[in-house]
């Protein structure tokens, strides 16, 4: 049986990594990797790390490119792809352009298609933009949908998916958090927290990990993020921000003019996925508009504050172990300084259970494929 496994970004690799290890285990699969490098050098960090070599890299990312412009690149050599290769599955993970596009190539060549993360919903097809409108089209044209949570089921069930069609397994990511958190802190880690003056448990610095790139928050949103983040920074000498900031030139612009020259605010290069993950450890508490994060901190007992608007993944909120502030100044200092100062606020946080997985979801995605493609 054939699989061809299809993504394009950073976050798309660190969750199919997993699965696609999983399915080495078995000889009777060819599992082709297609890479269309929506991200080109953020993916190749995550491709190195867990040792995924494609055999296929359509190479489509330019500059500023329009969705226009990427879904119609992806669509057109996606569908090229499919007619040489034919494969019994097409698989895919999340709600990128890529996948829509993607999963539209697939449907028009009536190839089965299989949703990785499946089930994802804010219910305002704006937020996060595009991802709602993409994740609701490859929902109706799959086959297989791997639902991360009970909640995501039963969304996929109540918008009429067969429930035969519909497996609560679990996210990889969280297969992908594990094997990467066991692993010796990298040196890259290591150079950045020493620079930032924190040095392992034992010091009065509280370290507070940011990442903010979402397109719904370009422009007026980010920089209220950023106001936010300097007030936090002014009014607590006992705090450190690092964060990491995304290559897009509309967030460059940004954060830059505002964070710039501020102390104890440490702007750095977009780290690897390791490097991350070990800041993320070391981590007092983390600020977000990343979906991945929201699912990956609980798993290390650090509280998450989404800068969104909406969240669709609301079972981290039911949970306890992150909190929606959105991407207002004010808001983002308020819930802040609540963690930072109120230690039983702080541990209701860190000590929720993680709903988003326990490590396994690799295997029940791929147990699951090889009992529908037998």
């Amino acid at each position: 049986m054939k699989i061809l496994t299809i993504f394009g970004t950073r976050p798309e690799a660190i969750k199919l990594a997993p699965v696609i290890n999983e399915l080495k285990k078995y000889p009777e699969i060819e599992n082709k990797i297609c890479v269309t490098a929506q991200h080109r050098e953020m993916l190749d960090q995550v491709l190195s790390l867990f040792g995924i070599e494609p055999n296929i890299d359509l190479n489509l990312m330019e500059p500023n490119q329009s969705l226009s412009v990427i879904t119609s690149k992806v669509l057109e050599r996606i569908t090229e792809l499919l007619c040489k290769e034919k494969p019994d599955l097409v698989l895919i993970q999340g709600d990128t352009t890529t996948v829509m596009a993607t999963a539209m190539a697939a449907f028009y060549q009536k190839i089965r298609i299989g949703h990785v993360e499946a089930g994802l919903r804010s219910n305002n097809i704006f937020s996060p933009f595009p991802e709602e409108f993409n994740r609701r089209v490859v929902s109706i044209v799959s086959s297989l949908h791997f639902a991360p949570t009970e909640r995501a089921y039963k969304a996929l069930i109540k918008e009429g998916v067969s429930e035969n069609q519909v497996f609560l397994t679990g996210n990889p990511v969280i297969d992908a958090l594990y094997w990467i958190s066991n692993k010796p802190i990298p040196r890259k880690a290591k150079s950045i927290l020493q620079a930032a003056g924190i040095n392992g448990n034992k010091n009065d610095r509280k370290m507070i990990l940011v990442t903010a790139h979402r397109r719904e928050n370009f422009g007026e949103p980010l920089e209220n993020i950023c106001l936010g983040l300097k007030a936090l920074a002014q009014r607590n000498s006992d705090v450190v921000i690092v964060y990491p900031v995304h290559l897009n030139p509309n967030v460059q612009k940004t954060v830059y003019k505002v964070l710039s020259n501020c102390s104890r605010v440490f702007l750095i290069e977009p780290v690897e996925y390791d490097v991350l993950i070990h800041l993320m450890k070391v981590s007092y508490l983390i600020l977000t508009d990343s979906g991945g994060i929201q699912e990956e901190a609980p798993s290390l007992g650090k509280p998450v504050l989404v800068m969104r608007k909406e969240t669709e993944r609301p079972e981290g909120i039911e949970a306890g172990t992150s909190k929606l502030v959105g991407p207002y100044k004010d808001r983002i200092i308020e819930e802040t300084e609540r963690l930072l100062r109120d230690q039983n606020e702080y541990l209701k946080m860190a000590k929720a259970v993680n709903p988003y997985g326990d490590g396994r979801a690799a295997k029940r995605i791929v147990d699951i494929i090889l009992k529908v493609l037998k």
